[in-house]
């Protein structure tokens, strides 16, 4: 809990998400990498102006998305130029992350690493469970010997637990509580409780639950509005992504009277 206070002060910290456009080689890619990086300045502008506690690039438009054993070079590569871009900007100002998806768990410490940045979310870190991309197996023991490896240990590591967009049958014999105890176990810096799918609410009794039985972080990942904002203030963190587009629709650009409107509710 020490190493996430000293990153986010507040009482409870927001974090908004970076929605890279779709990469080269991707389906949905437009031929042009000057415009996802232009993009991709200008959301971590508008953030800035706001004064967000935290920054999450994803490549949440490299759809549909394939597991980290079947990346190819240019999705860390095009990722690493666009952080370090973003990184000219903020500096040292706020805590920036990053996600690589699919499962791209030891590719976004290499980047972390690389960028200076100050944290990474992970996907399948205790037991495995099946995700519309494919099945997931648990990583925590490889991850973090990499972090070691490549000296890492100053980037936190902020791992999801029963994903959203998955499937966890495998494991509905495991709680929800014991999936958080594990991942505190094998050395987690922090859990991310979401919904069912991306913008659709966590459940605030679970939250509830894991606040009282971990001592580690629990931030949300999902579904965080202005209107139910004040429901999850337990929460150490919450990252905020398709509230703050045009409609609510996370495909959208920023809609910065929405993302205004939700910090003069903090």
């Amino acid at each position: 809990m020490n190493r996430f206070k000293r990153l986010f002060n507040n009482k409870i910290s927001t974090i908004g998400m970076i929605h890279l456009r779709a990469l080269p080689g991707t389906p949905k890619y437009d031929g042009s990498l000057q415009k996802i990086i232009d993009t991709a300045l200008k959301e971590t502008e508008i953030y800035l102006k706001h004064n967000i506690d935290g920054l999450l690039i994803e490549n949440m438009h490299d759809i549909p998305y394939v597991q980290s054993k079947r990346f190819k070079p240019e999705t860390v590569a095009v990722m690493t130029r666009i952080t370090t871009e973003i990184k000219k900007i903020i500096g040292q100002n706020i805590p920036c992350g990053i996600q690589v998806l699919a499962c791209g768990n030891k590719e976004a410490l290499a980047i972390a690493k690389a960028c200076h940045l100050s944290f990474v979310r992970v996907e399948g870190f205790v037991f495995s469970h099946v995700a519309d991309e494919g099945f997931t197996d648990a990583c925590a023991g490889e991850i973090l010997r990499y972090r070691k490896e490549i000296d890492a240990e100053n980037v936190l590591i902020f791992s999801d637990i029963k994903k959203k967009h998955s499937s966890h049958s495998i494991t509905s014999d495991v709680s929800l509580i014991e999936t958080a105890k594990a991942a505190e176990f094998f050395l987690s810096d922090g859990v991310i409780l979401t919904g069912t799918s991306t913008g659709a609410p966590a459940d605030k009794i679970e939250l509830d639950h894991l606040k009282d039985n971990l001592k580690i972080p629990v931030l949300i990942g999902s579904g965080i509005t202005d209107a139910n904002f004040h429901e999850y203030k337990r929460a150490d963190g919450v990252i905020v992504g398709s509230y703050y587009k045009k409609d609510g629709l996370w495909f959208n650009e920023i809609d910065e009277e929405r993302l205004k409107r939700f910090c003069l509710s903090l």
